[in-house]
């Protein structure tokens, strides 16, 4: 299993919506970077996710999961925009904001940290250690 992380502003599309969503889930779609859609390119069903308010918020608030591999993102005239399915599982018991992840030494190389702009992005498994910790989530 792969970790991932996926923003969304929540004034768009937050973490409520995408609960309420159900088992079906949502797709991710609307990205429009090359990086970010090769992400998704890489997922497979069943990785795990951090779902992330951006801009109002900044932090992660709750595990999603791929439930539909990448395929044509429908919002997208162009078939080189691809998108994943992805389904609530649960929320983080505490939010982990993005200046914890700054101050956190073990989150220092971490995708978020380091380039806090890309929308979908690799989180490793250490690091998702690190945030259920820190978070106080059982996964």
């Amino acid at each position: 299993m792969n970790y991932w992380l996926f923003k969304s502003e929540p004034d768009v599309f937050s973490w409520d919506d995408l609960v309420a969503r159900g088992a079906a889930g949502e797709q991710w779609d609307g990205v429009r970077n090359y990086q970010a859609r090769n992400n998704m390119r890489a997922m497979a069903v069943g990785d795990r996710g951090l779902f992330y308010h951006s801009n109002i918020g900044k932090e992660m608030v709750g595990i999603v999961e791929v439930c539909a591999e990448a395929h044509p993102d429908s919002t997208a005239d162009d078939p080189k925009w691809e998108c994943v399915d992805v389904r609530a599982v649960k929320p983080l018991s505490q939010p982990v904001s993005l200046d914890q992840a700054k101050t956190e030494p073990r989150l220092s190389d971490m995708v978020l940290v380091t380039n806090s702009r890309l929308s979908v992005q690799p989180v490793t498994e250490a690091e998702w250690a690190v945030i259920m910790d820190l978070s106080g989530t059982d996964d």
